[in-house]
């Protein structure tokens, strides 16, 4: 299980970073409005993904929960930046699938 939730961690601190800088480049771009929904899940995800992160380094009793939550959002949030042709939010759609997979294996463990 220790394997398992480093290895989620981590992908909840890079999922977070990309979130970020989704956001961050999102708001620089001229169209915003188009990508108000991106905006917003940016924002959503980084923040669960930072409970996710603490959740497992605290060893909390809801660490399922968080995790499994963690993963929904991540996905909806990939779902959305994967709509938009931006580099940034290509990374950004990666990395939040990529979290989701370890968040629902950090789930079923």
């Amino acid at each position: 299980m220790e394997h398992t939730s480093q290895a989620c961690m981590e992908a909840c601190i890079n999922c977070m970073e990309a979130c970020n800088h989704c956001f961050t480049k999102c708001l620089e771009e001229s169209a915003q409005h188009d990508l108000s929904g991106c905006i917003r899940l940016d924002r959503e995800c980084a923040d669960i993904c930072a409970l996710a992160a603490k959740a497992m380094q605290t060893d909390s009793p809801f660490i399922k929960e968080i995790c499994t939550l963690c993963a929904d959002i991540c996905e909806t949030c990939g779902t959305e930046c994967e709509k938009h042709d931006q580099d940034h939010c290509q990374a950004c759609a990666k990395s939040c699938y990529a979290c989701a997979e370890q968040c629902r294996s950090m789930a079923a463990a």
